[in-house]
């Protein structure tokens, strides 16, 4: 009994540290998936604004440069594009981080009774 009393305290602890490395990580994912939104979403409405609200809605169609210019138009709406794919890219991340947060708090709380089981301390180690 005291062999699998052992086995079981080491998997805690192994289980304790995994789950220290993954909020550290979920953090930095957290982090970088807001910074990547918050400019996807600028990037996103400056050139919304470029491409659509001053040249068709508003009519400014030249200002230094000619905003209908066929060529500006491809880049700006190649960069439109890839904009939208950075923006989606950050929300997607900060969803995986809000669902991997999620899960390790169920994790955290599945730790917590098998360390009352085997009489451990409120963190789970010896």
């Amino acid at each position: 009994m005291s062999e699998e009393r052992d086995l079981d305290v080491s998997m805690i602890e192994i289980q304790e540290e995994f789950i220290q490395h993954m909020e550290r990580g979920g953090k930095k994912v957290t982090l970088l998936a807001a910074i990547a939104t918050v400019a996807g979403a600028y990037f996103a409405a400056s050139y919304f604004l470029q491409l659509v609200v001053f040249p068709y809605w508003l009519g400014i169609t030249t200002q230094t440069v000619n905003l209908v210019d066929p060529g500006l138009v491809v880049a700006g709406a190649v960069s439109l594009a890839v904009s939208l794919l950075w923006l989606y890219a950050g929300l997607r991340d900060l969803a995986f981080g809000r669902r991997m947060a999620k899960q390790i708090k169920e994790i955290r709380g599945l730790q917590s009774q098998a360390a009352k089981r085997y009489g451990l301390g409120a963190e789970g180690k010896a």
